[in-house]
């Protein structure tokens, strides 16, 4: 099984540039092709939150146009840049996302890799966690199939970074420890994977691997001095694929060059 992962799209009203700088929706576009030329095809393709810059109605349909051309099947959730009434609206024909507003969480089964959603959205704010009631879900989820491997997918990494400026707008500390509790009592997780930080980063995490899928609009400039954010000009729109051998799952970050 091979799993496309598509992050920080950060799409905006066409003609409209992110920063002034970066059209985010060509680079979206240049992503999507690269990955309907890969062979073999994916199997799905996860777009893992920041879907668009501002959550704006008109934001959604420009996403929607721009990923419409995609053969296979498609899950989103949103991050922190987005609005799940907005999003959920625009996407009402995919069947799991939930009713307007709720939050995204939701189980994938037709695959050999089982695929979970967490919703880590705190509308508002820029930074994530997980309520009671997602980790409660979580928790039952991976008790109810305790051998079949499975992927979980959610916007916020819950680890540092070592770019403080992203992780102090990162998971909390209170929803990353339960989740790691909870992690550390279902060996069948055989990855976390998530976005946000506009970087390729893995992690060891709970005894699983966590990886951080670098954006298809911009990446970071990497600052471990003095921890800043700042959009690289020079660095191209890039995804991951995540292969299943049978085994593991297998994680190579795509860059796409003009």
């Amino acid at each position: 099984m091979i799993i496309a992962q598509i992050s920080d799209l950060h799409v905006c009203v066409k003609g409209s540039l992110v920063y002034d700088r970066f059209d985010t929706g060509m680079c979206l576009e240049r992503c999507v092709q690269h990955i309907l030329q890969l062979k073999p095809a994916p199997d799905a393709v996860l777009a893992t939150g920041d879907l668009v810059d501002g959550g704006s109605t008109a934001e959604y349909r420009h996403l929607r146009e721009v990923l419409r051309p995609l053969t296979m099947p498609l899950y989103l959730i949103p991050g922190n840049h987005d609005d799940r009434a907005a999003l959920c609206a625009e996407f009402r024909d995919h069947a799991y996302l939930p009713r307007p507003g709720a939050s995204v969480c939701y189980a994938v089964e037709q695959y050999p890799v089982r695929l979970l959603a967490l919703d880590t959205v705190v509308p508002g704010a820029d930074g994530g966690a997980l309520d009671t009631a997602q980790l409660d879900w979580l928790e039952a989820q991976l008790a109810a199939v305790p051998h079949m491997p499975t992927l979980i997918f959610m916007h916020h990494p819950p680890f540092k970074t070592g770019i403080r400026c992203m992780d102090e707008i990162g998971l909390t500390a209170v929803s990353a420890a339960r989740l790691g509790e909870i992690i550390s009592r279902h060996r069948q997780v055989e990855c976390i994977t998530c976005g946000h930080v506009h970087r390729g980063i893995q992690a060891c995490w709970h005894g699983t691997t966590v990886s951080i899928c670098p954006s298809t609009a911009y990446q970071s400039i990497l600052d471990l001095a003095t921890g800043k954010f700042e959009a690289s000009s020079n660095d191209p729109p890039a995804y991951q694929l995540h292969y299943w051998n049978g085994s593991e799952i297998v994680t190579h970050t795509v860059v796409v060059n003009t």
